[in-house]
């Protein structure tokens, strides 16, 4: 037991720059009273004391702000940052080196029985706010950002934001620049986004296009009225 609580300690230098040293870590980190306490909640869980697993459970989201049930499974070395406002369903697993932020929810969407919350698999960093819902897997080194809605399956060493999440398109940055807390790097844009202002872009393009052959073909003393041309001021198009 002494040995995984060290091990949880030294994840902890790995991935937050403010921790100074193992008393603060030990007295300040409500991330790893949550999982201390899991620990032996889901032992009680799996000797079918349910009501007592329960219970420890409550008072662990009494005491830190964080709910697990006690019958999640959890890896090694997973680190909670901040912590408040995280929810980890029944069904979940996470395995080990995962890292999620404040607001985390593993939750499910069906009310039958059987595995209703997700599965992350080694590496898995969850960014603040982000929702994972359903018996879906986010492969190993896969990343969510913040307040994403994942309802779909994440390939490995991938990176996923917006509602409902989609792959990032990353940039020309180097992995080591990512910001892992929340799952994204400062050139990365959404899609969807990138694609709304490519078409406003052309669609610009070709307004001043028609413009200009509209003002070509009213110096030649063509009859526009027609094609009811808003506004059309050939002013300086004549100058050119």
């Amino acid at each position: 037991m002494f040995e995984r609580i060290k091990e949880d300690i030294k994840s902890v230098y790995h991935r937050d720059p403010a921790a100074r040293n193992n008393f603060e870590i030990l007295t300040n980190y409500p991330g790893l009273h949550a999982i201390w306490l899991h620990r032996g909640a889901h032992r009680l869980w799996k000797t079918n004391w349910k009501w007592l697993a329960r219970s420890l459970s409550t008072f662990s989201r009494w005491l830190t702000g964080i709910e697990i049930h006690p019958g999640a499974k959890i890896g090694r070395r997973f680190f909670i940052d901040h912590g408040m406002g995280v929810v980890i369903g029944e069904t979940a697993e996470i395995g080990d080196d995962c890292t999620l932020y404040h607001g985390v929810t593993l939750g499910g969407t069906s009310w039958k029985e059987g595995k209703r919350h997700p599965t992350l698999q080694d590496n898995v960093v969850i960014g603040a706010g982000a929702k994972v819902l359903g018996p879906i897997t986010l492969h190993t080194g896969a990343k969510v950002g913040s307040n994403a809605v994942v309802i779909k399956d994440v390939a490995q060493d991938k990176t996923v934001i917006g509602i409902p999440a989609r792959e990032a398109a990353r940039g020309t940055q180097n992995s080591e620049d990512i910001f892992e807390a929340y799952g994204i790097s400062a050139d990365q844009q959404d899609p969807i986004t990138q694609s709304i202002r490519s078409m406003y872009a052309h669609a610009n393009a070709l307004e001043e296009q028609l413009k200009r052959i509209s003002c070509v073909l009213k110096s030649k003393g063509f009859d526009l009225d027609e094609m009811d041309i808003p506004e059309l001021d050939c002013s300086d198009e004549i100058r050119k």
